[in-house]
Protein backbone atom coordinates (compact mmCIF):
# COMPACT_ATOMS: atom_id res chain seq x y z
CA UNK A 1 0.00 0.00 0.00
CA UNK A 2 1.86 3.24 -0.96
CA UNK A 3 -0.51 6.06 0.39
CA UNK A 4 -0.08 6.61 3.65
CA UNK A 5 -3.36 7.89 4.76
CA UNK A 6 -4.69 4.76 3.75
CA UNK A 7 -3.11 2.58 6.22
CA UNK A 8 -4.99 1.68 8.82
CA UNK A 9 -3.31 3.58 11.80
CA UNK A 10 -2.24 6.75 9.75
CA UNK A 11 -2.44 9.12 12.19
CA UNK A 12 -1.99 7.82 15.66
CA UNK A 13 1.46 8.65 17.46
CA UNK A 14 3.41 6.16 19.13
CA UNK A 15 6.11 6.61 21.51
CA UNK A 16 8.32 3.75 21.78
CA UNK A 17 10.98 2.78 24.73
CA UNK A 18 11.87 -0.95 24.33
CA UNK A 19 14.72 -3.00 23.62
CA UNK A 20 15.27 -6.59 22.08
CA UNK A 21 12.44 -8.27 20.65
CA UNK A 22 8.99 -8.04 22.24
CA UNK A 23 8.62 -4.48 22.86
CA UNK A 24 9.90 -3.91 19.56
CA UNK A 25 7.96 -6.36 17.34
CA UNK A 26 4.85 -4.57 19.31
CA UNK A 27 5.98 -0.87 17.67
CA UNK A 28 6.67 -2.79 14.40
CA UNK A 29 3.28 -4.36 13.98
CA UNK A 30 1.41 -0.48 14.95
CA UNK A 31 4.42 1.30 12.31
CA UNK A 32 3.45 -0.65 9.45
CA UNK A 33 0.08 -0.32 9.87
CA UNK A 34 0.58 3.65 9.23
CA UNK A 35 1.37 4.88 13.27
CA UNK A 36 4.13 7.36 13.29
CA UNK A 37 6.23 5.58 15.75
CA UNK A 38 8.95 7.51 17.92
CA UNK A 39 11.65 5.50 19.24
CA UNK A 40 13.54 6.54 22.13
CA UNK A 41 17.07 5.31 22.50
CA UNK A 42 19.89 6.44 24.72
CA UNK A 43 22.69 8.20 23.62
CA UNK A 44 24.62 6.11 21.10
CA UNK A 45 21.68 4.21 20.16
CA UNK A 46 19.94 0.67 22.07
CA UNK A 47 22.60 -1.75 22.62
CA UNK A 48 20.20 -4.47 20.50
CA UNK A 49 21.74 -2.68 17.30
CA UNK A 50 25.02 -4.51 18.33
CA UNK A 51 24.45 -8.01 19.51
CA UNK A 52 26.33 -10.69 17.76
CA UNK A 53 25.03 -14.52 17.09
CA UNK A 54 21.78 -15.41 17.49
CA UNK A 55 20.84 -11.49 18.23
CA UNK A 56 22.21 -10.06 15.06
CA UNK A 57 18.78 -10.16 13.40
CA UNK A 58 16.84 -8.51 15.79
CA UNK A 59 17.42 -4.72 15.50
CA UNK A 60 16.83 -4.79 11.43
CA UNK A 61 13.60 -6.88 12.02
CA UNK A 62 11.79 -5.21 14.58
CA UNK A 63 12.27 -1.66 13.61
CA UNK A 64 11.85 -0.45 10.15
CA UNK A 65 9.60 2.60 9.65
CA UNK A 66 10.29 3.67 12.58
CA UNK A 67 11.94 7.58 13.77
CA UNK A 68 14.96 7.20 16.15
CA UNK A 69 15.28 9.48 18.77
CA UNK A 70 18.25 9.18 21.33
CA UNK A 71 17.55 10.91 24.67
CA UNK A 72 19.34 10.43 27.46
CA UNK A 73 16.99 9.86 30.78
CA UNK A 74 19.66 10.24 33.23
CA UNK A 75 19.78 14.14 32.24
CA UNK A 76 16.65 15.88 33.49
CA UNK A 77 16.07 17.88 30.08
CA UNK A 78 16.62 14.49 28.43
CA UNK A 79 13.81 12.91 30.71
CA UNK A 80 11.40 16.06 30.18
CA UNK A 81 12.02 15.78 26.58
CA UNK A 82 10.49 11.78 27.01
CA UNK A 83 7.89 13.40 28.74
CA UNK A 84 6.75 16.09 26.35
CA UNK A 85 7.01 13.26 23.76
CA UNK A 86 5.26 10.43 25.56
CA UNK A 87 2.24 13.36 26.92
CA UNK A 88 1.87 13.75 23.10
CA UNK A 89 1.30 10.47 21.86
CA UNK A 90 -1.96 7.98 21.29
CA UNK A 91 0.00 4.99 22.67
CA UNK A 92 3.19 4.50 24.21
CA UNK A 93 4.87 0.92 24.26
CA UNK A 94 7.74 -0.13 26.66
CA UNK A 95 9.25 -3.36 28.11
CA UNK A 96 11.74 -1.94 30.85
CA UNK A 97 12.05 -4.02 33.89
CA UNK A 98 9.02 -3.87 36.43
CA UNK A 99 8.88 -0.04 38.14
CA UNK A 100 11.59 0.88 35.95
CA UNK A 101 9.62 3.85 33.98
CA UNK A 102 7.15 4.40 37.08
CA UNK A 103 10.45 6.11 39.10
CA UNK A 104 11.35 7.96 35.99
CA UNK A 105 8.14 9.46 36.19
CA UNK A 106 7.11 7.77 32.92
CA UNK A 107 4.85 5.04 34.13
CA UNK A 108 1.23 4.58 33.34
CA UNK A 109 -0.09 5.97 36.17
CA UNK A 110 1.56 9.51 36.25
CA UNK A 111 1.54 10.03 31.79
CA UNK A 112 -2.78 9.20 31.79
CA UNK A 113 -3.17 11.85 35.02
CA UNK A 114 -2.08 14.20 31.89
CA UNK A 115 -3.10 12.02 29.48
CA UNK A 116 -6.39 10.41 29.88
CA UNK A 117 -6.57 9.59 26.26
CA UNK A 118 -3.12 7.73 26.30
CA UNK A 119 -3.16 4.29 25.49
CA UNK A 120 0.07 2.44 27.61
CA UNK A 121 1.48 -1.05 26.67
CA UNK A 122 3.59 -2.72 29.14
CA UNK A 123 5.31 -5.78 27.87
CA UNK A 124 6.85 -7.96 30.75
CA UNK A 125 8.13 -11.21 31.68
CA UNK A 126 4.40 -12.64 33.57
CA UNK A 127 1.32 -10.30 34.39
CA UNK A 128 0.38 -9.59 37.93
CA UNK A 129 0.49 -12.34 39.99
CA UNK A 130 4.15 -13.84 42.25
CA UNK A 131 6.27 -14.35 39.76
CA UNK A 132 5.23 -10.57 38.37
CA UNK A 133 8.78 -8.85 39.23
CA UNK A 134 10.76 -11.80 37.99
CA UNK A 135 13.70 -11.20 35.16
CA UNK A 136 12.39 -13.62 32.07
CA UNK A 137 13.20 -13.80 28.58
CA UNK A 138 11.93 -15.86 25.74
CA UNK A 139 13.81 -19.07 26.68
CA UNK A 140 12.56 -18.22 30.91
CA UNK A 141 9.45 -18.62 29.15
CA UNK A 142 9.34 -21.69 26.90
CA UNK A 143 10.78 -23.62 29.94
CA UNK A 144 8.63 -22.49 33.04
CA UNK A 145 5.51 -22.61 30.38
CA UNK A 146 5.95 -26.57 28.72
CA UNK A 147 6.60 -25.25 25.59
CA UNK A 148 10.43 -26.32 25.45
CA UNK A 149 9.03 -29.73 27.22
CA UNK A 150 6.88 -29.77 23.86
CA UNK A 151 9.57 -29.14 21.50
CA UNK A 152 12.56 -31.07 22.46
CA UNK A 153 12.65 -35.43 22.67
CA UNK A 154 11.68 -36.73 26.22
CA UNK A 155 13.63 -35.94 28.46
CA UNK A 156 15.78 -32.67 26.47
CA UNK A 157 13.65 -29.67 26.67
CA UNK A 158 14.38 -27.48 23.31
CA UNK A 159 13.29 -23.57 22.78
CA UNK A 160 11.82 -23.30 19.17
CA UNK A 161 14.04 -21.82 17.01
CA UNK A 162 12.61 -18.73 16.66
CA UNK A 163 11.51 -16.00 19.01
CA UNK A 164 8.02 -16.95 19.04
CA UNK A 165 7.21 -16.20 22.58
CA UNK A 166 9.09 -12.70 22.06
CA UNK A 167 6.85 -12.07 19.01
CA UNK A 168 3.77 -13.52 19.78
CA UNK A 169 3.69 -11.32 23.05
CA UNK A 170 4.27 -8.46 21.28
CA UNK A 171 1.05 -9.36 18.94
CA UNK A 172 -1.49 -9.65 22.00
CA UNK A 173 0.34 -6.58 22.89
CA UNK A 174 -1.02 -4.81 19.76
CA UNK A 175 -4.42 -6.98 20.04
CA UNK A 176 -5.10 -5.12 22.91
CA UNK A 177 -3.69 -1.64 21.96
CA UNK A 178 -6.35 -2.12 19.23
CA UNK A 179 -9.54 -2.69 21.83
CA UNK A 180 -8.06 -0.04 23.96
CA UNK A 181 -8.38 1.91 20.81
CA UNK A 182 -11.94 1.09 19.99
CA UNK A 183 -13.05 1.83 23.74
CA UNK A 184 -11.77 5.22 23.28
CA UNK A 185 -13.38 6.14 19.94
CA UNK A 186 -16.43 5.09 22.53
CA UNK A 187 -15.57 6.91 25.48
CA UNK A 188 -12.92 9.07 24.66
CA UNK A 189 -10.69 7.36 27.85
CA UNK A 190 -7.43 5.35 27.03
CA UNK A 191 -6.02 2.61 29.11
CA UNK A 192 -3.43 0.68 29.67
CA UNK A 193 -2.73 -2.90 28.25
CA UNK A 194 0.09 -5.42 29.70
CA UNK A 195 1.59 -8.62 27.74
CA UNK A 196 3.44 -11.21 28.75
CA UNK A 197 6.04 -13.84 27.92
CA UNK A 198 4.87 -16.54 30.33
CA UNK A 199 1.17 -16.73 30.13
CA UNK A 200 1.71 -16.13 26.11
CA UNK A 201 3.34 -19.48 26.74
CA UNK A 202 0.72 -20.66 28.48
CA UNK A 203 -1.51 -20.19 26.14
CA UNK A 204 0.40 -21.15 23.19
CA UNK A 205 0.60 -24.85 25.55
CA UNK A 206 -2.99 -24.66 25.89
CA UNK A 207 -4.07 -27.09 23.51
CA UNK A 208 -2.02 -29.64 25.21
CA UNK A 209 -3.64 -28.68 28.63
CA UNK A 210 -6.84 -29.30 26.61
CA UNK A 211 -6.06 -32.62 25.73
CA UNK A 212 -4.77 -34.24 29.01
CA UNK A 213 -8.52 -32.44 30.27
CA UNK A 214 -10.11 -34.73 27.51
CA UNK A 215 -8.04 -37.35 27.77
CA UNK A 216 -7.11 -37.76 30.83
CA UNK A 217 -3.24 -38.62 29.75
CA UNK A 218 -0.64 -35.97 29.67
CA UNK A 219 0.47 -34.96 26.36
CA UNK A 220 3.89 -36.23 24.86
CA UNK A 221 6.55 -33.92 23.41
CA UNK A 222 5.80 -33.32 19.94
CA UNK A 223 8.74 -35.83 18.71
CA UNK A 224 7.00 -38.66 20.25
CA UNK A 225 3.17 -37.58 20.48
CA UNK A 226 0.85 -40.17 19.08
CA UNK A 227 -0.73 -37.68 16.42
CA UNK A 228 -3.97 -37.58 15.44
CA UNK A 229 -3.42 -38.69 11.89
CA UNK A 230 -1.52 -41.63 10.37
CA UNK A 231 0.26 -40.18 8.03
CA UNK A 232 1.43 -36.76 9.18
CA UNK A 233 5.28 -36.63 9.42
CA UNK A 234 8.77 -35.75 7.79
CA UNK A 235 9.88 -38.22 5.39
CA UNK A 236 13.05 -38.99 3.53
CA UNK A 237 13.39 -39.19 -0.47
CA UNK A 238 16.36 -39.75 -3.36
CA UNK A 239 19.22 -37.96 -2.70
CA UNK A 240 18.80 -37.10 1.04
CA UNK A 241 15.77 -34.93 0.35
CA UNK A 242 13.10 -34.38 2.98
CA UNK A 243 9.77 -33.16 2.87
CA UNK A 244 6.31 -33.48 5.11
CA UNK A 245 3.29 -34.72 3.92
CA UNK A 246 -0.09 -35.02 5.82
CA UNK A 247 -3.08 -36.87 5.34
CA UNK A 248 -5.64 -35.84 7.62
CA UNK A 249 -9.06 -36.91 6.27
CA UNK A 250 -10.24 -39.87 4.78
CA UNK A 251 -10.95 -37.91 1.23
CA UNK A 252 -7.49 -37.30 1.02
CA UNK A 253 -6.22 -40.59 2.43
CA UNK A 254 -8.78 -42.28 -0.81
CA UNK A 255 -6.98 -39.61 -3.07
CA UNK A 256 -3.73 -40.47 -1.76
CA UNK A 257 -3.61 -44.54 -2.37
CA UNK A 258 -5.09 -44.01 -5.96
CA UNK A 259 -2.07 -41.16 -6.91
CA UNK A 260 0.49 -43.91 -5.14
CA UNK A 261 -1.09 -47.22 -6.12
CA UNK A 262 -2.47 -48.56 -2.37
CA UNK A 263 -5.21 -50.07 -3.93
CA UNK A 264 -4.85 -52.98 -0.80
CA UNK A 265 -4.70 -49.99 1.32
CA UNK A 266 -7.67 -48.25 -0.53
CA UNK A 267 -9.89 -51.07 -0.24
CA UNK A 268 -9.10 -52.51 3.35
CA UNK A 269 -12.41 -51.47 5.69
CA UNK A 270 -10.20 -51.45 8.66
CA UNK A 271 -8.55 -48.50 6.87
CA UNK A 272 -11.46 -46.80 5.55
CA UNK A 273 -11.99 -44.10 9.14
CA UNK A 274 -9.14 -41.47 10.32
CA UNK A 275 -8.86 -43.07 13.83
CA UNK A 276 -8.68 -46.57 12.70
CA UNK A 277 -5.88 -45.48 10.31
CA UNK A 278 -3.97 -44.20 13.30
CA UNK A 279 -4.20 -47.18 15.37
CA UNK A 280 -2.22 -48.67 12.13
CA UNK A 281 0.51 -46.59 11.45
CA UNK A 282 2.70 -49.54 12.20
CA UNK A 283 1.31 -51.29 9.50
CA UNK A 284 0.95 -48.32 6.89
CA UNK A 285 4.13 -45.90 7.60
CA UNK A 286 7.20 -48.45 6.76
CA UNK A 287 5.23 -49.08 3.64
CA UNK A 288 4.91 -45.53 2.64
CA UNK A 289 8.41 -44.57 3.75
CA UNK A 290 9.94 -47.00 1.01
CA UNK A 291 7.82 -45.69 -1.35
CA UNK A 292 9.03 -41.84 -0.96
CA UNK A 293 12.58 -43.02 -0.55
CA UNK A 294 13.04 -43.89 -3.89
CA UNK A 295 11.27 -40.71 -5.18
CA UNK A 296 12.71 -37.30 -5.98
CA UNK A 297 11.95 -34.42 -3.35
CA UNK A 298 10.23 -32.16 -6.16
CA UNK A 299 8.45 -34.58 -7.88
CA UNK A 300 6.84 -36.36 -4.71
CA UNK A 301 6.08 -32.87 -3.96
CA UNK A 302 4.38 -31.76 -7.23
CA UNK A 303 2.15 -35.06 -6.78
CA UNK A 304 1.37 -34.08 -3.60
CA UNK A 305 0.03 -30.92 -4.60
CA UNK A 306 -1.98 -32.15 -7.63
CA UNK A 307 -3.95 -34.11 -5.26
CA UNK A 308 -4.18 -31.35 -2.55
CA UNK A 309 -2.42 -32.46 0.52
CA UNK A 310 -0.84 -30.46 2.46
CA UNK A 311 2.75 -30.92 1.64
CA UNK A 312 6.12 -28.70 2.43
CA UNK A 313 9.71 -29.33 1.40
CA UNK A 314 11.82 -28.65 4.91
CA UNK A 315 13.62 -25.34 4.32
CA UNK A 316 15.99 -23.37 5.93
CA UNK A 317 15.59 -19.44 6.81
CA UNK A 318 18.46 -18.50 4.31
CA UNK A 319 15.90 -20.19 1.47
CA UNK A 320 13.42 -18.15 2.27
CA UNK A 321 15.56 -14.86 0.77
CA UNK A 322 15.04 -16.64 -2.79
CA UNK A 323 11.36 -18.17 -2.50
CA UNK A 324 9.22 -17.27 -5.34
CA UNK A 325 6.06 -16.92 -3.59
CA UNK A 326 7.34 -14.17 -0.90
CA UNK A 327 9.10 -12.42 -3.89
CA UNK A 328 5.95 -12.46 -6.38
CA UNK A 329 3.86 -11.03 -3.55
CA UNK A 330 5.52 -8.57 -1.59
CA UNK A 331 5.80 -10.85 1.39
CA UNK A 332 9.77 -9.23 1.72
CA UNK A 333 10.35 -5.56 1.60
CA UNK A 334 14.04 -4.00 1.23
CA UNK A 335 15.87 -2.51 3.82
CA UNK A 336 19.49 -1.04 4.05
CA UNK A 337 21.17 -2.51 6.71
CA UNK A 338 23.25 -0.38 9.12
CA UNK A 339 26.60 -0.36 7.19
CA UNK A 340 24.38 0.32 4.21
CA UNK A 341 24.19 -3.62 2.52
CA UNK A 342 21.03 -3.79 0.95
CA UNK A 343 18.48 -6.73 2.80
CA UNK A 344 14.94 -8.18 2.16
CA UNK A 345 13.23 -9.13 5.27
CA UNK A 346 9.44 -10.44 5.49
CA UNK A 347 6.67 -8.42 5.42
CA UNK A 348 3.67 -7.98 7.98
CA UNK A 349 2.08 -11.28 7.47
CA UNK A 350 -1.59 -9.65 6.17
CA UNK A 351 -3.02 -8.26 3.69
CA UNK A 352 -5.41 -5.14 3.75
CA UNK A 353 -7.56 -4.55 0.80
CA UNK A 354 -5.81 -6.69 -1.24
CA UNK A 355 -2.21 -5.31 -0.72
CA UNK A 356 0.57 -5.75 1.63
CA UNK A 357 2.54 -2.79 4.17
CA UNK A 358 5.56 -1.63 3.16
CA UNK A 359 8.57 0.33 3.83
CA UNK A 360 7.74 3.97 4.43
CA UNK A 361 11.02 4.85 7.25
CA UNK A 362 13.90 2.40 6.41
CA UNK A 363 16.37 1.47 9.20
CA UNK A 364 18.09 4.04 10.51
CA UNK A 365 21.24 5.10 12.39
CA UNK A 366 20.78 5.79 16.36
CA UNK A 367 19.27 9.47 16.71
CA UNK A 368 19.02 9.86 13.03
CA UNK A 369 15.70 11.74 13.51
CA UNK A 370 16.13 13.32 16.80
CA UNK A 371 15.70 17.16 15.45
CA UNK A 372 12.54 16.19 13.56
CA UNK A 373 11.42 14.47 16.36
CA UNK A 374 11.87 17.54 18.96
CA UNK A 375 10.59 19.58 16.55
CA UNK A 376 7.40 18.26 16.21
CA UNK A 377 7.08 17.86 19.84
CA UNK A 378 7.63 21.32 20.00
CA UNK A 379 10.57 22.51 20.46
CA UNK A 380 12.56 25.39 19.43
CA UNK A 381 15.97 25.43 17.09
CA UNK A 382 17.69 26.90 20.02
CA UNK A 383 15.83 24.46 22.39
CA UNK A 384 17.21 21.38 20.46
CA UNK A 385 20.96 23.20 20.03
CA UNK A 386 20.97 23.18 23.95
CA UNK A 387 19.96 19.69 24.42
CA UNK A 388 22.30 18.52 22.06
CA UNK A 389 24.61 20.72 23.36
CA UNK A 390 24.16 19.45 27.18
CA UNK A 391 24.24 15.71 26.00
CA UNK A 392 20.47 15.42 27.07
CA UNK A 393 19.85 14.14 23.35
CA UNK A 394 21.54 12.77 20.53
Amino acid sequence: MSDTDELPLAGLKVVELTHMVMGPSTGLILADMGAEVVRIEPPGGDRTRRLLGSGAGYYPMYNRNKQSLCLDLKKPEGLAAAKRLALAADIVVENFRPGTLDRLGLGYAALAAENPRLIYCSAKGFLAGPYENRAALDEVAQMMGGLAYMTGPPGRPLRAGASVIDVTGGMFGVIGILGLLERRHRTGKGGYVKCSLYETTAFLVGQHMAQKAVTGKAAAPMPARISAWAIYDVFATANDGQIFIGVVSDAQWQAFCAAFDLKAFAEDPSLALNNDRVLARDRILPVIREIFAGMDRDALLAKCEAIGLPVAPIARPEDLFDDPHLNASGGLVDLTLPGGAPARLPALPVEIDGGRLGVRHDLCEPGADTRAALAAAGYSEAEIAALLADGAAG
